[in-house]
């Protein structure tokens, strides 16, 4: 048992020790921090509150919130226990029973803050009111009105803004937990899978990839975090998918990809990290979103393919197996992209079986139903 432990702390070492390394998580995020800013700049996030308060996090909102209510409140009710004093409306002042009041029934500090919360919330009791008497105080029931309804459609909008972020959206896009490497299309391919967990589209929808590494110029410059364009299609093209099942994204090594001059027995030692992203349009919102994750040498698996997901059932509907989404199983693939097309038979010898069992799912030739949108 404790050697179970063990080795599921040493894993999880390990798993933090990767993340860490990572410019791009896996859900996305950037592992990035920027150091010697200097202060003058830090007033630009200011300058653009309304962005700052919608990216900020919901603990420090929801104390926004309940800081802008309670302490617009308690700063008007001093102002009405201000007004009250200076009419001389106190109960500890001993007003006379002839006396005119500005505001009824506000004989103190509590009852001050009493009516600023009646006031701004337009609850109204009753028991509390303002005469015509004082003209400050007309001036003061105004200005918290006004005030009120600035802090509530702020508050709100805010609240709307941060529930619609398309961000959120990005949410339903998942990614293979793996890319693998496999022949395809008369050449090697890096291939991975991504599917949309909701049933309306994304419009217009694109995809990419970088592949950042450190490289040395032949001047013997060190380039750290250097890009290289990374170009993905799928069977539909490369722009405007119609995605609207899970699709397999194929990158084509050829002499101009980064991955020709790599091999099985040299991937996992290359230091780089392929982020790939997919922008597109929501169709219920309108809004732009972008998704984005990373792969690192040792998620890649070469010789290796995807499991078929897609079928129908005997009620003629296309269903997709989420079981099997980033189920991989070995095929017969050259050891490097130039063994391929120069050394033919050079290959990993292996027994192609990538039967799988779906139960209740009516049996129908897939092929190459598993590559983009063929079904």
């Amino acid at each position: 048992m404790f050697q179970t432990f063990q080795k599921r702390f040493h894993e999880y070492l390990a798993a933090r020790r990767i993340q860490r390394t990572r410019l791009v998580g896996k859900d996305g995020r950037c592992n990035i921090e920027f150091g010697n800013v200097r202060h003058r700049n830090h007033f630009a996030f200011l300058m653009d509150f309304w962005t700052t308060f919608v990216e900020i996090r919901w603990r420090f909102i929801l104390l926004l919130f309940v800081a802008a209510f309670a302490g617009s409140w308690f700063l008007f009710g001093l102002l009405w226990y201000w007004i009250a004093k200076s009419n001389g409306d106190l109960r500890w002042q001993e007003p006379l029973e002839n006396h005119t009041h500005c505001v009824d029934n506000v004989n103190g500090l509590t009852t001050a803050f009493l009516y600023s919360l009646e006031t701004q919330t337009t609850i109204g009791y009753g028991g509390r009111a303002l005469t015509e008497h004082c003209g400050g105080a007309v001036a003061l029931l105004i200005i918290q009105s006004i005030l009120g309804t600035v802090i509530n459609c702020f508050m709100c909008g805010i609240i709307l803004a941060k529930i619609s972020l398309p961000k959120k959206r990005a949410k339903t896009i998942t990614f293979s937990d793996m890319a693998v490497i496999c022949p395809k299309r008369d050449g090697l391919c890096l291939r991975i899978r991504v599917a949309n967990l909701r049933k309306t589209l994304l419009i217009g929808s694109q995809i990419y990839g970088k592949l950042l590494r450190t490289t040395v110029t032949p001047d013997g410059e060190t380039i750290i975090m250097d890009q290289v364009n990374i170009d993905f299609v799928v069977d539909a093209g490369k722009d405007n998918l119609f995605f609207v099942c899970p699709l397999l994204l194929t990158h084509v090594i050829d002499k101009a990809s980064p991955f020709f001059e790599m091999a099985v027995d040299t991937l996992h030692k290359q230091e780089f990290e392929l982020v790939v992203f997919l922008e597109g349009t929501t169709e219920s919102t309108s809004y732009t979103c972008q998704v984005r994750t990373s792969f690192i040498p040792q998620e890649i698996q070469w010789g290796y393919n995807f499991l078929p997901i897609i079928s129908r059932t005997k009620e003629g509907k296309y269903r997709v197996d989420f079981s099997n989404f980033s189920k991989t199983v070995p095929v017969a693939t050259a050891h490097c992209a130039y063994c391929f097309h120069n050394e033919k038979g050079h290959h990993h010898h292996l027994n192609q079986n990538t039967g799988v069992e779906n139960q209740g799912f009516e049996v129908i030739d897939i092929h190459e139903q598993s590559d983009g949108t063929k079904m």
